[in-house]
């Protein structure tokens, strides 16, 4: 079973505190503290002066930044805020991807949902008013007219535009499922 978001972030924050000896709350007082406000400074002094990997070290700058406090059924409300109509698209693609197995994480962010399992197989991303984007990940698959090629470094491989939840259809389900089992 796929751990949730939250299950992730509880982890890290474990491992943060078994590796430093402080919990999470010390190490963002102290940055607070600091006078350093750019992201990559944080991250560069945490790295330098205490020994932190990466991943902690950001893990830090973002929990001083309050990016973890906001609940994920708010994350996603906001992303559909004023695109109201474009939600039932997201729904339908929740809940085929749900399908696909019990291994399945839904992950919200603030602008985006990542669908995991052993790592982000789709993203969805309410890209305009009338538009949602469905990020795959199809690495070898060649892109048509409606699976379309992105840029190589992104991190998705492909991606379809959808309109209307009628175009969620047996097509886009065969890619999402593909994307699925490759991950």
């Amino acid at each position: 079973m796929a751990k949730s978001q939250q299950e992730m972030l509880a982890s890290h924050i474990a491992g943060l505190e078994a590796k430093t000896g402080k919990p999470l709350d010390h190490w963002v007082k102290l940055l607070q503290s600091s006078g350093i406000e750019k992201h990559g400074e944080q991250v560069k002094m945490l790295k330098e002066q205490h020994g932190f990997g990466h991943g902690h070290a950001n893990l830090v700058c973002q929990a001083a930044k309050g990016r973890f406090e906001a609940d994920e059924g708010d994350m996603l409300a906001g992303q559909y805020q004023g695109k109201e109509g474009l939600r039932p698209i997201y729904e339908a693609l929740e809940a085929y991807a749900k399908s696909l197995g019990d291994d399945v994480g839904i992950a919200p962010k603030k602008t985006s949902v990542a669908f995991r399992r052993s790592k982000n197989f789709a993203v969805v991303t309410p890209a305009t008013k009338t538009r949602v984007d469905l990020g795959l990940n199809l690495k070898g698959e060649p892109g048509t007219l409606r699976l379309i090629d992105e840029k190589p470094g992104s991190m998705c491989t492909h991606k379809i535009k959808l309109q209307a939840v009628e175009e969620v259809d047996d097509e886009v389900k065969a890619w999402l499922k593909a994307a699925y089992e490759k991950a």
